[in-house]
């Protein structure tokens, strides 16, 4: 026991601490050449940087592009880090990840402003703070026009905000589908979640035609379907929030749907199942949406804070308003078709 020992003998038994280190596992590189992998990024971007400055000198023109170059780089690099993060990290009641969702905006941006060339004109319309209801057309078989309003919103607005979604509650029952969706802000198309990010003041995102919009025909392209029976100027009302009409042009031609196998959506369990000039005819390289161009336009919002909760739940009035986000919708659609020089120009 340690109590029976005098000090000077406890020295005299005691043995040196040896430093246990585990042991080598495999071939490990010499340190110059570790170093050289740690700053192997650093003298890319200096060589790249360098090229094209020369190239530039060159030909007069920029043909490397340093400021996409590098936001690809801070794409990898910010998978990295929130890789890292392992379960870590927070959501709210919606299974909404800022964080995450913000470093796809890279991605989003690229297709926004390089692959469909989008336009967008009245974003000022949206509020700063505070709540609002975004109402738009709804086409092209797949929800781009979605994550096109989403980055519109988030990159040409002077604050930059998160729009919430709504979507059919087909999607959110796909395994993978259903887990991004919701990761990256959006919410089940049902009034209760409509209202409830409403009171958190937070802008939503809604699509009228539903499935409906996405699943027509390309001969019926930007005729919008019927908005149901106004379900969300009702929402609108009872939670105080300006309605913002919004017209997306462009959503129509990335995938002409010619064909719906209705028989095989049943058998999957879809809305529609599209036939396109390339899908289903060349695999998954038919799901490559086509580069068309774009407009989208935010229309002055609607205030609805005038009108009393009793309103909401007056069919006449609520179709009246309803008609009415319709009809500026539909108008924002021919006046900027015919702002748009072509189908990809």
């Amino acid at each position: 026991m340690i109590a029976a020992t005098t000090p000077r003998q406890r020295r005299r038994n005691s043995r040196k601490a040896e430093i246990v280190a585990p042991p080598p596992q495999g071939f490990r590189l010499p340190k110059p050449i570790r170093r050289l992998q740690r700053q192997a990024p650093m003298y890319a971007l200096q060589s790249l940087s360098g090229l094209s400055t020369r190239l530039r000198e060159i030909t007069g023109r920029e043909v490397l592009d340093m400021n996409r170059i590098m936001e690809v780089v801070q794409f990898v690099y910010q998978q990295r880090e929130l890789a890292r993060r392992g379960a870590n990290y927070a959501v709210d009641d919606f299974g909404f990840d800022a964080q995450w969702t913000e470093s796809f905006i890279t991605v989003f941006k690229s297709l926004y402003r390089d692959y469909w060339r989008v336009e967008t004109v009245g974003v000022e319309h949206v509020p700063p703070t505070g709540r609002a209801l975004l109402v738009a057309n709804h086409a092209g078989v797949l929800p781009w026009d979605g994550t096109m309003i989403k980055t519109a919103v988030y990159t040409e607005h002077s604050h930059p905000r998160h729009v919430r979604a709504l979507v059919a509650s087909q999607f959110m029952g796909m395994p993978v589908m259903s887990w991004f969706l919701r990761r990256t802000g959006q919410a089940v198309g049902h009034p209760d979640d409509t209202r409830r990010l409403l009171e958190r003041d937070e802008l939503v995102l809604v699509f009228p035609e539903g499935t409906r919009g996405t699943g027509k025909s390309f001969r019926d392209r930007y005729r919008l379907r019927r908005f149901g029976r106004g379900g969300f100027v009702a929402t609108a009302i009872r939670a105080r929030a300006p309605i913002i009409p919004v017209s997306v042009v462009g959503s129509e031609e990335i995938y002409p749907m010619v064909g719906d196998l209705q028989p095989v959506a049943r058998l999957l369990g879809l809305p529609y199942f599209p036939v396109t000039p390339f899908w289903p005819w060349l695999g998954p390289l038919g799901m490559i949406p086509l580069p068309s161009k774009w407009r989208i336009q935010f229309h002055a919002p609607i205030d609805v804070s005038d009108l009393s909760f009793k309103d909401a739940d007056d069919q006449h009035q609520v179709m009246a308003l309803a008609d009415e986000v319709r009809d500026t919708i539909q108008r924002g659609i021919y006046d900027n078709l015919k702002l748009r020089r072509g189908v990809f120009l």
